[in-house]
């Protein structure tokens, strides 16, 4: 008998610590890749949700330091020596932080990879900042994208989009 409750309380644990782990996470991590001027480019980041919350100016101010995702800070990682908006940027795996503005913002990538947020981020490691318009989106992101095209990479969240040309 007390085999039989000792089984059916792990039965039970396990059951419950399974359904737990296969709900949908907050923020899941998320990929984005593609080849840009011979150089595979993957952003890694976690991919929060709007829940009906203003990001941009609001949750997301404007003028700051952002970790371009939640969690752990975004990376972006260039098989090859590229250019963003024509400035060069050696091959290599950056941590990458955006300053959002309402008609401009500011890409940022720092030579510190692995990072949590923007807590201990630090301006002297960055290694490159590119100014690139900020857009509207006329449809609602629910979810925080990134999408690498064939001359660029985007980002969209809410009503918020951006973009960077890259080039060889």
């Amino acid at each position: 008998m007390k085999l039989q409750k000792l089984i059916l309380a792990f039965s039970l644990s396990f059951f419950f610590a399974l359904a737990a782990t296969a709900q949908d996470k907050p923020s899941p991590a998320k990929t984005a890749e593609g080849e840009v001027a011979g150089a595979k480019i993957t952003i890694n980041y976690s991919s929060p949700a709007v829940k009906g919350r203003t990001i941009w100016g609001d949750l997301v101010p404007f003028g700051k330091i952002w970790r371009a995702g939640a969690n752990d800070a975004t990376t972006f990682t260039t098989t090859k020596d590229i250019s963003i908006e024509g400035q060069k940027l050696a091959a290599g795996t950056y941590s990458f932080f955006i300053i959002p503005g309402e008609s401009q913002s500011t890409f940022v990538f720092n030579k510190v990879a692995k990072q949590w947020g923007s807590y201990t981020y630090d301006e002297k490691q960055d290694i490159l900042r590119v100014n690139v318009p900020s857009q509207q989106n006329s449809t609602l992101e629910e979810r925080l994208v990134y999408e690498v095209k064939a001359d660029s990479f985007e980002i969209r969240w809410e009503y918020g989009k951006a973009a960077a040309k890259i080039g060889a």
